[in-house]
């Protein structure tokens, strides 16, 4: 079986940990402080918080801005569960808009018939590793007085007329979970430009502590380990490495894909790093089915909107019907870096194979 994913780790990542092994400090020290500044030079902005998972400095990120309870927040149905948990997790509404039918990001013709006195923020999400379209976006924010967070955590290093990603917003979230274009196995980051947002981000992610054993404010466990922060800058080194070898694997299927496939379509003036390359297909657990016997990887990201889940009982039956259609046709075809030319050559086949295009 060609897998959907795989972490791409060697002689330096293992270095890395070695050395903080040795010196016996595990803890959020001198590795994850260095991460944090390659982190924000990478992306271009002063300031990253490393955090110890995604989904704390998407939390971290709404706390910082103080997103509470009766404030609403406007995001996509079509993402991991994350975006609007976090939301949930600070006691405030998600508001869900309806996604773009070509880039499956949040579709910014809708988003001001969503605002209301109660509304604080807008939070995209560049899905698959393609920017959300953010001009008009900040337009909106700027007319209403919104902040805009950017979840970029499928999106590590992708650009929206030649800025990256979470250097665009108020402030950016990265994961770098297993699976993701770089990974430290779990991890996240907070950047910003706004200084008062990153010291709060630190004191958050600490317990509340200003100074050690003085807590000023209710906060969390969210610190980043030293064996995080040094794998993640191994991994960041190699990043646009990595992301190259995306790129050309995405081209590869573009170009060889039969025409009757319904590939990605990606913006003008966007860098797309390929965290997934996802067709559309309408019979799609025959299609799966086919995949898997054939040895081909795949994933469904996601087979149910947000508003749908068990979790979101209130929100159920909201009218978002591409956010529905895409849920239902959507399937991933691995595209990472560890994948040979007889890897692209087999998936191709097999995928121009099946008798139903």
């Amino acid at each position: 079986m060609i897998p959907i994913s795989k972490p791409s780790l060697g002689v330096e990542e293992r270095e890395a940990v070695t050395r903080v092994l040795d010196k016996g400090c595990l803890v959020q020290g001198e590795e994850v402080e260095a991460f944090e500044r390659e982190w924000a030079a990478y992306v271009g902005t002063r300031f990253a918080v490393a955090t110890n998972s995604g989904t704390s400095a998407l939390h971290v990120a709404l706390a910082c801005l103080g997103i509470r309870e009766g404030d609403k927040v406007i995001t996509t149905p079509f993402s991991f569960i994350a975006t609007t948990s976090s939301i949930l997790m600070q006691g405030a509404s998600p508001v869900f808009c309806d996604i773009d039918p070509k880039t499956y990001n949040l579709d910014p013709r809708q988003i001001e018939s969503k605002i209301d006195r109660s509304t604080r923020a807008i939070m995209v999400v560049h899905l698959y590793g393609q920017p959300c379209d953010m001009d008009p976006v900040l337009e909106i924010a700027r007319k209403h007085r919104l902040y805009v967070i950017e979840d970029a955590c499928q999106a590590h290093g992708a650009e929206y007329r030649c800025k990256k990603v979470g250097s665009i917003g108020d402030l950016g979230v990265f994961s770098f979970y297993a699976t993701k274009n770089m990974t430290t196995g779990e991890g996240g980051m907070l950047t910003t430009d706004i200084a008062e947002v990153a010291d709060k981000a630190r004191i958050l992610r600490d317990h509340g502590q200003v100074q050690r054993y003085r807590h000023e404010i209710l906060g969390y466990n969210y610190r980043m380990t030293n064996i995080a922060g040094a794998i993640g800058l191994a991994q960041l080194r190699r990043l646009d490495q990595f992301n190259q070898k995306r790129m050309s694997n995405a081209g590869y299927y573009n170009e060889n894909l039969s025409s009757r496939i319904l590939k990605p379509e990606v913006l003008d003036d966007v860098k797309h790093v390929y965290h997934q390359y996802t067709i559309r297909v309408k019979d799609r657990s025959r299609f799966v089915r086919y995949l898997e016997q054939n040895g081909v990887g795949h994933g469904i990201y996601y087979s149910v909107p947000i508003p749908d889940q068990p979790l979101l009982k209130e929100h159920k039956g909201l009218s978002l019907p591409v956010a529905q259609e895409a849920s239902e046709q959507v399937v991933s075809l691995p595209v990472h870096p560890s994948l040979s030319t007889e890897d692209l050559e087999y998936i191709v086949k097999t995928v121009n194979s099946y008798e139903s295009w």
